[in-house]
């Protein structure tokens, strides 16, 4: 018998005369005697200091609960739209049926692609047209002036050489009567797209936002300050030219202070705040002020700067050429029809333009008047934190502020869980030291806990890919719950219940013992917190949040001195706990709708079912984080948490069948990126080496080889693994730089010769040997409206100068170097040099060779039947983008 027990024995036995002499030990075995003498109530819950476990689900069920009744709804809610007949009452308000219209007069174009006679005239003609209309109702307090700029340029768009000929810009400027300002406002989108999409929301339905804005403005008894330059960009796909055009060549582009930039990558939906500045806190304030419908998050923004995100808009060229500071908005629900043709004005719910009509028309008018765009550069105030909560309203602080907030809350945690422990010693009668002990275990348990998560998850992920069932939760998202969250819940549970199991002799209560790892876990929440503030990231009040609630539930159990009862002290942390719940769920969704349709398109050399289980992770950890562990509250809760591995189980064998399959027709498709080809290799004596015609196939996504079984002529596929070995750049008709990225998992599938239009032809004008070192080329290239320029010296000669962007050559790019063409109205030859260099003036070798790809994008009529009946043999739920493409390169000597 240990000695404490003698001495509660000995004290009991032993009587006393003093009525204040309360044993402490004594005490302690009542308080815990008096968990046993539950009232009423109370005995429907709980039994032997556990919850009944029967309890267990109504538990779980009421998160899913808010989750589906709460944060999902909170997501997709889009404001009332006005139809043409509410403007009468509501004259200063957007109209969303006419930008409804706005938009169906574009797509009725179909596609609209640089050098085509949709983009570069029809397009123009509609905007144009509709401009008209406006004047002739225009106010007595604006005016408006438009202007077609046609621009030839070139930059570097990640290692490439981005160049482009006669693009155009459609720009309109509203101004007040009368105004001499010298500082405007610029609003950002682009009327063109892809080649084989109507590109209803990328990007017609923020052309069309923009228009209904104009109409408004033009009519406002509400003066502007500042004018507002419109600018519908015409070029924004090839990728990002028409942008450049205007920041660096236009007119109007010196007196832009500050930008709206709108893009989309999905179709519908509320459009998201996920760049900011940089460096001008003022615009969130004025963005905050002035938002009607708030959607944005810091942490889409570092997600997207650190490259997370497989896109790119404007924002940037205006920010990196224009040094334009501004907001970057898109939307971003529905990706999965984004870029392909599916992409329609029927499927965008009226919604959604009030949505982003409401917000842009009050943006416009409040940064149009801020008092910071007369001199923005007195503003660079540092970088912001910013999200909404529930789109209820807008969280804004400057990131000094998220520092000190940070910390704060990250101190107050940590002092708090150390208070509650103390205070847990002294309950228990363990002393510190012990207690401290205990602590350690219990947080080397946590940290166990995590570590069995994660790796159960990353083995899922993994699994799913061996067995080839990879994007199984494309379509039906929910299977990524069961999938990844679950078996990360099962090892963050599993692990504390079976330390509690093996541990049971111990006289430490079961609520001690989850509270205690609770703890652990906020003081592992509040270290991350201070070394993420440390380390500059300001997404990390995403933590902080979560170490928030959870003090405030424990000062309130130590106020109270709940946290001494066994089971009483639960209930402040699951009502604390509700605000982050919804607040994770809700992003989380967020994510699910933005991100999933986004794996349909991170190529086929990346496992999506392991970064989702990465994600499942990261988010799980916060979701559940303070909530999972309170399984253990629960009497038989090995057998609880056991079922969450059950749930996982369910859904592999769901995704086995249809119901896992990734595609569907029309809405949730599969994409291909599809060129009819010929290919001609010269040597230096200008004879064909080479030459062939066939199927290039670049896969989209992980899940290539389900489409295998449907293609005509599938057996013949060939990898090009050998043409990677021999021929500059694979030897293949690269589009841009993501195909290059992506060259070694294309197929290349043997075939006829493709019809092509004006194939293009290179010409050398002139040779010329400037010393012995060195030779100049003179060249003219013409044929179609995009070509790719493939630049490889050979046999130790390197490019010395060129008459291209000059980047590549001063910061020693490694060749081959590759020049993407593009020209608009004007596809007058393009004219360029190269001056190249051989040290030891040894020239009897070839020293050049100079590939050109022709790629006819937007010429339908040239593809041949077989080609249209190779298409034909995709299933239905492929979509894919086809063109006629041809590839040749030639060698040069001296």
């Amino acid at each position: 018998m240990s000695d404490d027990k003698k001495n509660v024995r000995r004290r009991v036995i032993t009587p006393t005369t003093d009525q204040n002499n309360t044993d402490p030990l004594l005490a302690k075995a009542a308080a815990y005697a008096g968990d046993e003498q539950i009232n009423g109530c109370e005995r429907v819950f709980v039994s032997r200091n556990k919850i009944k476990w029967y309890w267990a689900p109504v538990f779980l069920g009421a998160w899913l609960l808010l989750y589906c009744c709460i944060s999902i709804p909170a997501f997709h809610h889009l404001p009332r739209p006005l139809s043409i007949k509410d403007e009468a009452k509501y004259p200063e308000r957007f109209i969303a049926e006419r930008a409804e219209l706005n938009l169906q007069r574009l797509v009725s174009l179909g596609p609209r692609v640089v050098g085509s006679r949709e983009n570069e005239m029809g397009a123009v003609k509609i905007m144009t047209g509709t401009l008209q209309k406006m004047r002739a109702e225009l106010g007595n307090l604006h005016d408006f002036e438009v202007d077609v700029q046609v621009a030839s340029g070139s930059y570097i768009h990640w290692n490439a050489v981005n160049m482009y000929q006669s693009i155009q810009n459609f720009v309109v400027k509203v101004s007040p009567k009368g105004s001499n300002s010298s500082t405007w406002v610029l609003v950002n989108s682009h009327y063109d797209t892809v080649p084989n999409g109507p590109g209803a929301g990328d990007d017609g339905s923020m052309v069309a936002t923009m228009l209904e804005t104009i109409r408004v403005l033009s009519k406002s008894k509400i003066a502007l300050k500042h004018p507002v330059v419109f600018l519908f960009n015409g070029a924004e796909e090839n990728p990002l030219q028409a942008s450049h055009a205007f920041i660096t060549q236009h007119k109007w582009a010196k007196n832009c202070k500050a930008l709206i930039n709108l893009d989309s990558a999905g179709s519908g939906g509320r459009e998201i705040l996920f760049q900011s500045g940089p460096n001008h806190p003022w615009l969130m304030k004025s963005y905050r002020r002035a938002i009607k419908h708030p959607y944005a998050s810091t942490m889409a923004e570092e997600m997207f700067q650190h490259n997370f995100i497989p896109s790119d808009t404007d924002f940037r060229i205006f920010r990196d050429h224009g040094a334009l500071p501004g907001l970057d908005m898109a939307y971003q629900y529905n990706g999965y029809v984004y870029h392909t043709s599916f992409d329609r004005a029927e499927i965008i719910p009226r919604g959604s333009f009030q949505n982003t009509g409401d917000n842009l028309l009050a943006l416009v008018r409040e940064i149009s008047s801020a008092p910071e765009l007369e001199d923005t550069s007195k503003h660079a105030e540092g970088h912001t934190v910013y999200y909404d909560v529930m789109g209820w309203f807008l969280v804004f602080y400057t990131e000094t502020e998220g520092i000190i907030l940070n910390v704060f809350v990250s101190l107050a945690a940590i002092l708090t869980c150390s208070l509650a422990i103390k205070l847990m010693s002294q309950n228990t009668g363990i002393k510190l030291e012990k207690m401290l002990k205990r602590t350690l275990h219990t947080f080397v348990v946590l940290i166990l806990a995590v570590l069995a998560g994660a790796v159960l998850a990353i083995i899922m992920g993994c699994f799913m890919d061996l067995v080839h069932l990879p994007l199984s939760w494309f379509t039906h998202n929910w299977l990524a719950l069961g999938l990844y969250f679950c078996p990360f819940f099962f090892g963050l549970a599993m692990v504390p219940a079976l330390y509690f199991h093996y541990t049971a002799t111990d006289r430490f209560p079961i609520g001690q013992r989850v509270q205690l790892l609770l703890h652990c876990h906020c003081l592992f929440l509040a270290l991350l917190t201070l070394v993420l503030t440390i380390c500059g990231i300001r997404s990390t009040f995403v933590l902080m949040i979560s170490c928030l609630f959870y003090t405030v539930a424990l000062i309130f159990n130590l106020a109270t001195k709940l946290y001494s009862r066994n089971v009483a002290w639960v209930i402040p942390v699951i009502v604390c706990m509700v605000p982050p719940f919804l607040f994770y769920t809700y992003f989380t969704h967020g994510f699910f709708c933005a991100f999933i349709p986004m794996f349909g398109r991170f190529g086929n050399g990346v496992n999506p079912d392991l970064i989702l289980a990465v994600f499942s992770i990261a988010v799980g950890s916060l979701i559940g984080g303070f909530i999972v562990p309170l399984l253990n509250m629960f009497r038989k809760s090995k057998t609880i948490i056991s079922c969450l591995m059950g749930i996982t189980l369910l859904c592999i064998i769901l995704a086995c069948t249809p119901l896992g399959f990734p595609y569907r027709p029309e809405t949730n498709v599969q994409r291909f990126a599809v060129l009819h080809a010929k290919r001609t290799f010269h040597d230096v004596n200008n004879n064909t080496r080479r030459t062939d015609s066939g199927y290039f196939i670049m896969p989209q996504d992980r899940r290539t080889y389900s489409v295998k079984k449907h293609l005509i002529n599938m057996t013949l596929a060939q990898n090009v693994d050998n043409d990677c070995r021999d021929e500059t750049l694979c030897g293949l008709p690269l589009y841009n730089m993501r195909w290059h990225k992506r060259r070694a998992h294309s197929l290349w599938i043997p075939a006829s010769e493709p019809v092509l239009g004006t194939p293009p032809v290179i010409k050398v004008l002139s040779k010329q040997q400037l010393s012995p070192s060195k030779i100049r080329f003179e060249m003219q290239l013409s044929g179609p409206d995009h070509m790719g320029i493939f630049i490889q010296p050979l046999n130790g000669v390197r490019v010395d100068n060129w008459s291209f962007h000059q980047t590549p050559l001063r910061l020693n790019y490694k060749p081959p170097y590759f020049i993407y063409f593009s020209y608009g109205v004007n596809g007058d030859p393009l004219k360029f040099w190269l001056e190249l260099e051989k040290p030891n003036g040894d020239w009897k070798s070839p020293i050049l060779e100079l590939g050109i790809g022709g790629h006819w994008i937007h010429h339908k009529e040239l593809q041949t039947s077989d080609f249209n009946k190779f298409l034909k043999s995709f299933p239905k739920y492929v979509d894919t983008a086809a063109w006629p493409a041809s590839y040749e390169t030639w060698m040069y000597s001296k």
